[in-house]
């Protein structure tokens, strides 16, 4: 189709778009996640979260053939890059020093989440291309300087590729609930939709029987310190009880938010998020939500929130349920050690295991996830550029970081902690 075939939208606010519609096109993607869900999106934006007066100005744009929404997505004008975990710093401040204005800039993209996942919903290929070139069109038709699409899937990104715009490639740490063969070294995930039996590259034994059994896979250097680092903290007298969806109390839910509060004021910084945004995520879509508590002689001193999401997915026309579970935010208000590795990573994985989850994604950047057996992962962005001497300069930049991308990759897999046994 052609897109003057489609009726092409813009809404300012997500409670303007159907939600029913976006979910059931969200549903129909490669990698959904529960942030790209209308409620998620609609709580960032009425809880004043991200909106316009915090720099993240929403725009649904819609496309639709006959009465059938056929793509969508939503972009935030913005005139900052905070909140975005993809840096353009260095851009924007070689766009001042020639005198020309780097913002407004345009991002698809969900506020304060670098979570890879579908960014343009669509029913198919065809459908996903034309929603590229209707984005494009009103970043002209809105005179910004710029297009970014951040932490998109696999469809995304070859779409953004196909209509011209330039790739860039950051790494994340994620952890994967498949035992590998010994003799094996595994380090990345398979392609995105691949079946669960067909784990990691390199040949598997299947998902964890429990978290010995994980610990069992590691390198002894790397299971001796996870051994020490938990002893640590239950010799503190520490122990974590966990809630899931609506059994996490409205108590439950405010102590955390002095926890996370508490994290950002002791760096210097207010929260991205406020109670009011995690009240209505609590509200409207409690499923997604898991929280892990610590606690010391009966008093709660910490917790971490974890997503959580299930969804179908499959290669050869094999369908099977992806359970994944998202490392999303913690705080803590007494000092314990290694209290935020039990919090963050120990207790998530154990219950990721117990609970047959396939994947745990531990957030961006942080090379020490590595000894935790989070592996290194590529991900990627789209960035279409505006003026034609910038766009060549970013170019030229995005071919030599990309050079020193791979090669961090390459050195990253050879310090796997898995066992390896020749």
């Amino acid at each position: 189709m052609a897109l003057s075939d489609y009726v092409i939208r813009v809404h300012n606010a997500p409670s303007a778009v159907d939600a029913m519609a976006w979910d059931a096109l969200l549903a129909q993607q490669a990698l959904p996640s529960p942030f790209m869900r209308h409620a998620y999106l609609a709580a960032l934006h009425d809880s004043g979260s991200a909106c316009t007066t915090t720099g993240w100005s929403p725009h649904f744009i819609t496309l639709h053939a006959g009465d059938a929404l056929a793509a969508a997505c939503v972009v935030y004008l913005k005139d900052h890059s905070y909140g975005e975990y993809v840096f353009d710093w260095a851009w924007a401040g070689a766009y001042q020093q020639h005198g020309v204005p780097y913002y407004p800039k345009a991002v698809v993209a969900v506020p304060f989440t670098p979570v890879p996942g579908t960014r343009l919903l669509a029913r198919n290929d065809a459908d996903r291309i034309a929603l590229v070139q209707a984005l494009i069109g009103w970043c002209e038709h809105q005179a910004v300087s710029s297009l970014h699409l951040l932490f998109g899937a696999d469809a995304d990104t070859q779409a953004c590729a196909d209509a011209g715009l330039m790739l860039r490639h950051t790494v994340q740490f994620h952890w994967k609930n498949v035992a590998p063969t010994l003799g094996t070294d595994v380090s990345s995930l398979p392609p995105e939709g691949a079946h669960f039996a067909l784990g990691r590259p390199g040949g598997t034994t299947g998902p964890y029987a429990d978290f010995d059994d994980f610990l069992a896979s590691l390198a002894q250097d790397k299971r001796k310190k996870i051994r020490q680092e938990r002893r640590k903290v239950a010799q503190a007298g520490v122990t974590f009880r966990h809630r899931l969806g609506a059994d996490i109390s409205a108590a439950d839910w405010e102590f955390f938010y002095r926890c996370y509060e508490r994290t950002y004021l002791e760096h210097g910084n207010p929260p991205y998020l406020n109670r009011d945004f995690f009240r209505r995520v609590a509200q409207t879509m409690p499923e997604n939500w898991l929280l892990f508590i610590a606690e010391r002689d009966g008093h709660p001193i910490a917790s971490s929130l974890i997503a959580v999401h299930a969804h179908s997915a499959g290669a050869s026309g094999v369908l099977a349920t992806k359970k994944v579970a998202y490392g999303r935010y913690w705080g803590a208000l007494e000092s314990v050690d290694c209290l935020h590795f039990e919090a963050c990573y120990y207790q998530p994985l154990e219950w990721c295991i117990a609970h047959g989850f396939d994947r745990f994604e531990g957030g961006a950047q942080g090379e020490h996830k590595m000894a935790r057996a989070l592996l290194p992962v590529k991900t990627s962005s789209a960035h279409w550029i505006a003026h034609p001497a910038f766009a060549d300069a970013v170019a030229r930049f995005l071919e030599r970081e990309g050079a020193g991308v791979g090669n961090y990759l390459d050195d990253l897999r050879q310090r796997s902690p898995l066992k390896h046994t020749t």
